[in-house]
């Protein structure tokens, strides 16, 4: 597979990120939620920035919740819901910690089929059905991770239509992406459809 690429952000730095740090793009999928995609995908960035270091699961879960919406509430706040995602923020942190041993990669490294991988982000905080099926098209078409039946498991998603962050692979195909989207919801249809 040729390196992967995600330019979502604007930003050459902030994207490197994503590809670099499973954690980074965890977080991004994460707040990537009633709030503009570019700016939920560069809020890892911004937030490595603001506290001076790398982002560590194990680090991020037992930082001072303070600390973190703070951190989350800086202009330009993290997220609209900035105390809610900060506390969302550790709380996946936490899982990560208690049951990948902090390694955002294991995760999904491991998964034996695309319903393990399934069953293990919807576990997550914030994670619901859609927005797992999404960040696994995204683990599959940008990072190569298509455990068995992924596929069915991704389902719409894996599909070659420009409906979510997963088919975002060059400048181009993000703005088809917002143009899909926009399309949609003037039509009062969802993603899924």
């Amino acid at each position: 597979m040729s390196t992967p690429t995600l330019p979502v952000t604007g930003e050459p730095a902030a994207d490197q990120l994503l590809i670099d740090d499973p954690l980074a793009l965890l977080l991004g999928m994460l707040l990537d939620q009633q709030f503009p995609m570019e700016r939920a995908f560069v809020a890892p960035y911004r937030l490595q920035e603001r506290r001076g270091r790398k982002l560590d699961a194990a680090d991020l879960a037992t930082a001072d919740p303070e600390e973190i919406a703070a951190v989350f509430r800086q202009p330009p706040a993290l997220h609209r819901y900035w105390g809610a995602m900060a506390k969302r923020t550790q709380a996946l942190c936490q899982i990560l910690v208690d049951e990948y041993g902090g390694d955002a990669d294991a995760l999904w490294r491991d998964a034996p089929t695309g319903a393990e991988l399934l069953k293990r982000l919807r576990a997550l905080p914030g994670f619901g059905a859609e927005k797992s099926k999404i960040f696994m098209a995204l683990l599959a078409k940008r990072f190569d991770v298509r455990p068995e039946g992924w596929e069915k498991a991704a389902s719409p998603f894996d599909d070659d239509e420009p409906r979510s962050v997963a088919d975002i692979d060059t400048p181009e195909n993000f703005k088809r992406v917002r143009a899909w989207k926009q399309a949609k919801r003037a039509a009062g249809k969802t993603k899924q459809e």
